[in-house]
């Protein structure tokens, strides 16, 4: 018999009544050191007080409107992301997913109005993940994912990731676009080669191609600075957001520079919850702890703790990491066991990941995390590789 929650997750037999800073508490009271966040969605942790503050303020005031009317909490969230990165413009959707979905627009319809109507396939990367839409499972790797779904969407290209000689003999007079995550997050944590999104910068402007960048999993501090494209010495058109965007609040974004975004114009593109006044406020109190420089000065410290540690971890149990991927404080370990039993043993051990690709467990805790957290995590993980390579 079919449970009245539809069955689409494999759920651990787990449930939380409260959150505290990095920690979560369950039911039956025990406490466990969250270094999953929501799947690096709660980048500030648990019921932090400025965030609780300002959602308990705006709650008693107005949830929703609508976008037909004028929404001062959206100008404010979008003048902020627009000072603070390459764009000029923002849309506000309420995922991933959907924000993908309108850069996957935006491409193509850029490529039209231009009046290249030939062009309207875009390069896409192997072992990428953008969403769960349609369009955007074509657009991902996986071929589980899109069992059963099809017939997918046409109007994708894929290339090996990190390969610039690939992509660039993949451009053809169809192409419009490039779409690739700078750090592939459900693929494996796999960073980008150095040079490579510069040269994705190149090969678009030769051939009059728009560069998009999936940053749901890496922006919002996640890597120490706002958006991961900000370490390398180039900027795209397009960049999604979503994720720590809200700090736990359901919010998605496209960021885009005004050629981009000339594509677009009233009623091309909508949507009826994004970027209403309970999201936009969220994602402000965000924001306004994540622009603080001593935040990003924390994300890219601990990270260095946490790799170092790793690495004794490694020296100390040689059968249980294989390698260590990822910046900032998104990171990633290749285990040698399976990852689920890495995980689930760390979950024991009450200290909660997340599985990725390539049997790697990703490690993504909140950006405030101090190092007595990383050490009680590091603990944990030593606890583990000892149970697993015993």
């Amino acid at each position: 018999m079919i449970t009245a929650v539809m069955p689409t997750y494999a759920r651990a037999d787990l449930a939380f009544e409260r959150g505290e800073g990095p920690y979560l508490y369950a039911l039956d009271g025990r406490r466990f050191l969250d270094f999953g966040s929501g799947i690096a969605v709660n980048c500030l942790g648990h019921s932090h007080p400025h965030l609780v503050r300002e959602l308990t303020d705006q709650v008693a005031k107005l949830w929703h409107t609508s976008n037909l009317y004028q929404m001062p909490g959206q100008q404010k969230l979008a003048e902020r992301l627009v000072a603070n990165t390459f764009a000029d413009t923002v849309f506000f959707c309420n995922s991933g997913a959907e924000a993908n979905e309108a850069g996957i627009k935006m491409m193509r319809r850029y490529q039209y109005v231009a009046g290249n109507r030939e062009k309207n396939r875009i390069l896409v990367a192997t072992n990428a993940f953008h969403g769960r839409t349609l369009g955007t499972l074509t657009a991902g790797y996986s071929e589980k994912y899109r069992e059963g779904f099809g017939p997918m969407p046409d109007g994708f290209d894929r290339v090996a990731f990190g390969n610039l000689n690939e992509l660039r003999d993949a451009i053809t007079p169809e192409t419009a676009g490039i779409l690739v995550e700078p750090i592939q997050g459900e693929g494996g944590i796999c960073k980008a080669p150095e040079g490579y999104l510069e040269g994705l910068r190149k090969a678009a402007d030769e051939y009059g191609l728009l560069v998009m960048f999936d940053e749901i999993q890496t922006g919002i501090g996640r890597t120490g600075k706002l958006f991961a494209y900000q370490w390398s010495d180039m900027e795209p058109d397009i960049i999604s957001s979503a994720k720590g965007l809200g700090g736990g609040f359901p919010i998605g974004a496209l960021l885009a520079n005004e050629k981009a975004a000339s594509a677009f114009s009233p009623g091309m593109h909508g949507t009826t919850f994004g970027g209403n006044q309970l999201a936009t406020r969220a994602a402000n109190a965000v924001l306004d702890e994540v622009l603080k420089p001593d935040l990003m000065e924390n994300v890219l410290a601990m990270s260095q703790f946490l790799r170092t540690g790793l690495e004794a971890i490694g020296r100390k149990h040689p059968g249980f990491i294989a390698e260590i991927r990822g910046m900032g404080l998104l990171m990633g370990i290749k285990t040698v066991p399976t990852n689920s039993d890495v995980v689930a043993k760390l979950r024991e051990l009450n200290l909660l990941t997340v599985p990725a690709g390539d049997n790697v467990v990703r490690i993504i805790p909140p950006l405030n995390i101090t190092k007595t957290h990383v050490d009680e995590a590091l603990a944990a993980i030593d606890a583990a590789a000892a149970a697993l390579t015993s």
